[in-house]
């Protein structure tokens, strides 16, 4: 049986206070696979994009627990937390967050140099990924000289140059053109194939979440799962 890659165990997360108090996540339950992929999907502004955060030790929950391969990973003191968010988990943003001083090159080393490797070994570790992705033509251009799609390729890149058992993507193809989109869908799925990496995946686009194994929605406050044969219930509001 495959392991267990995330679990979320009674998750709640509140804003603000008093009168002012808004409870997002009311309890969230769920387990996501070894090498499995998932949407999360929701209705605008119910928290989706707040739980993929938890999920991945970006912000942390009013109280439940996370794990990570059985490590309650919020039990973590800071410094060995980021460690382990630099190391373990890729992150895959709609706005790819690509720093535009540096190239694409350079971009892709981040993680790397910033787990303290060697600047020969994150340069080697960069090239392979852009190749995997398509982009050894491109590794000293610049992000103004790079299209939308292979910006998102090289935020893909830059989410796998380490090498983590997870990804987290929160609408990555959000701001793409249909075909664009198409050719992203595709990259990560083939990266979920080819290297057993557990994809947890946000979106609004049903064609998206069909693609996945499984789908969760996050309907007041918490998460039930969801069959591919039927319409999203507050799509039939």
């Amino acid at each position: 049986m495959a392991k267990v890659a995330i679990s979320a165990q009674g998750v709640v997360k509140t804003f603000g206070s008093g009168e002012q108090r808004v409870e997002v996540l009311k309890g969230v339950n769920l387990s996501i696979l070894a090498g499995e992929r998932v949407a999360i999907v929701g209705a605008s502004g119910v928290g989706k994009t707040t739980l993929l955060h938890i999920l991945g030790t970006l912000d942390r929950p009013t109280s439940g627990k996370v794990y990570h391969f059985d490590q309650d990973v919020f039990s973590l003191p800071e410094g060995a937390l980021s460690r382990f968010r630099n190391q373990k988990l890729g992150f895959v943003f709609q706005f790819h967050h690509l720093l535009p001083e540096f190239n694409t090159l350079e971009n892709v080393m981040l993680p790397a140099l910033i787990a303290g490797w060697p600047v020969n070994k994150a340069r080697e570790a960069a090239k392979e990924v852009l190749g995997r992705v398509g982009l050894s033509h491109r590794l000293n251009h610049q992000m103004g000289e790079l299209s939308g799609g292979e910006r998102q390729r090289v935020a893909i890149a830059r989410a796998l140059v380490m090498n983590p058992p997870v990804i987290l993507a929160d609408e990555p193809t959000g701001n793409l053109d249909l075909r664009t989109a198409q050719e992203v869908v595709d990259l990560l799925l083939q990266i979920n194939k080819s290297y057993a990496t557990t994809l947890v995946v946000v979106t609004h686009n049903p064609e998206l979440a069909a693609k996945m194994n499984r789908i969760f929605g996050l309907v007041d406050g918490k998460v039930v799962e969801l069959s591919k044969d039927e319409p999203w219930p507050w799509s039939k509001k």
